[in-house]
């Protein structure tokens, strides 16, 4: 069986036991606050265990090394939404230590791209079109750094208020220790 037959398999199941019932909660984050965290599939159940949240307490944005990497694009507006409209008051970006953004290489990227079957062609047209493939696909030598530079994009954003506390924090994805790179009260 292929993984979306299976879980659908066992979402019909969910649904007629009502598991879902001990996940009601509403759409408005009852801790008020918005993270911005990576995807590493890790951080999943660790990173709510860690710093003690559970559902519906927060909203949780995540991109590949809780990078905004552009501040007018899908990550920072989701940010914002969280603010505006889902009535978050502060915000937290949480990077981590041995993080596969910190290892991005683009040529090992592309190369990899062109073995599933992205033509040479199509990566040349980008090229050609202006894109900055080495820069879009750049990582980072210290999470610390990349925190921070998180933490100044979402800060220093026209449309957000200045009142509102951008944090940043590592955690440790083998201990889930956190430590504080930025506090955002300060």
């Amino acid at each position: 069986m292929r993984i979306v037959e299976e879980i659908l398999v066992h979402n019909e199941k969910f649904v007629t036991d009502k598991e879902f019932e001990k996940f009601e909660t509403t759409k408005f984050p009852e801790k008020k606050l918005v993270i911005l965290s990576c995807m590493d599939t890790r951080l999943v159940e660790l990173l709510p265990q860690a710093m003690n949240f559970k559902n519906g307490d927060v909203k949780i944005v995540k991109s590949a090394g809780a990078i905004v990497a552009h501040p007018f694009g899908s990550i920072m507006r989701s940010i914002l939404v969280a603010v505006y409209e889902l009535n978050a008051d502060e915000i937290c970006v949480v990077g981590h230590h041995d993080c596969g953004m910190s290892k991005l290489n683009a040529e090992s990227f592309l190369s990899k791209a062109t073995e599933k079957g992205i033509s040479q062609e199509k990566i040349d047209v980008l090229k050609y079109s202006g894109v900055d493939l080495h820069k879009w696909l750049e990582g980072f030598d210290k999470v610390e750094d990349s925190v921070r530079d998180s933490v100044d994009k979402i800060k220093n954003h026209p449309l957000l208020a200045e009142n509102i506390p951008v944090h940043g924090l590592v955690i440790d994805p083998a201990t889930g220790k956190l430590d504080v790179v930025v506090n955002g009260y300060e």
